[in-house]
């Protein structure tokens, strides 16, 4: 009879294949390290587990470099959960300030400590180099949290203060313009924002001094192709720190190029 490797479970899937789970206990929590075609890997992830857990030299980088049998990922949560006495199943390692979140070897995003509870229970995910999360079964670009919105350009909508763009602290994080079909040029010092509506085509509806001015040029804009018959779905930007009269001031006095205030569905 064979040997019961310590750390090692033997296991069958419903078609009958045999696999061997990997779990070590540490500081009295159950781990579960993996599952594996062969007992002998499933021990190996065991002892390699043991080894990280029990040598506070093992560093985050280490685990860049090391091609063992855990995967990055775990061996990150199990360095967090050695040195910080938490166990996180996503690959997080609490700094001081902060924490990083280990996507990859080489890839490596920061938060503030305050969403450590949300990437806890959120996994980051990345598509066509968009990092996201699932969030009530829908796909939302972290950038959101932030305040980026999904077609803002960088240098032009926001910019990463130290100019790393993996960096997500608030304090890293600068937003230029915070409002639908808004963007900010910045000439000698002085900013100016252009409101444009996509029709059929980007149409510029104006510039002006104030993103709050060049918000409502947008939501009037959007008003009058609307009645024009215009029928695709615009999202409109709202305004906290106006009242409803202040609003209605600026909506009324505010100018809009010929070109919208004269469409009709035919151009």
């Amino acid at each position: 009879m064979a040997k019961k490797l310590a750390g090692v479970q033997k296991a069958v899937k419903k078609d009958g294949t045999v696999y061997y789970r990997a779990s070590i206990t540490f500081r009295g929590k159950h781990i579960s390290l993996g599952s594996f075609e062969t007992a002998g890997r499933a021990n190996a992830a065991y002892r390699e587990a043991g080894g990280i857990l029990a040598d506070p030299q093992y560093l985050p980088s280490d685990a860049e470099d090391r091609e063992e049998v855990l995967s990055y990922q775990k061996k990150i949560s199990l360095i967090n959960f050695r040195d910080n006495k938490l166990y996180i199943a996503n690959p997080i390692y609490i700094r001081k300030r902060f924490f990083e979140y280990h996507y990859a070897p080489g890839i490596i995003l920061k938060f503030d400590q305050d969403d450590l509870f949300y990437y806890s229970s959120h996994k980051i995910q990345k598509r066509g180099g968009r990092f996201f999360v699932v969030d009530y079964a829908l796909q939302t670009g972290i950038g959101m949290r932030y305040g980026i919105k999904t077609y803002a350009v960088e240098g032009r909508d926001y910019r990463f203060v130290n100019g790393d763009p993996l960096d997500y602290r608030y304090e890293n994080i600068e937003i230029f313009n915070t409002y639908t079909g808004v963007s900010c040029t910045e000439t000698n010092g002085q900013r100016t924002y252009t409101a444009k509506i996509h029709l059929n085509g980007d149409y510029v509806i104006g510039r002006y001094n104030t993103a709050e001015e060049a918000a409502i040029a947008y939501n009037k804009a959007v008003d009058i192709v609307k009645k024009a018959g215009v029928t695709r779905q615009y999202v409109p930007n709202y305004m906290e720190n106006i009242s409803p009269s202040e609003y209605a001031d600026i909506y009324a006095r505010i100018r809009i190029s010929d070109k919208i205030r004269h469409y009709t569905i035919l151009d």
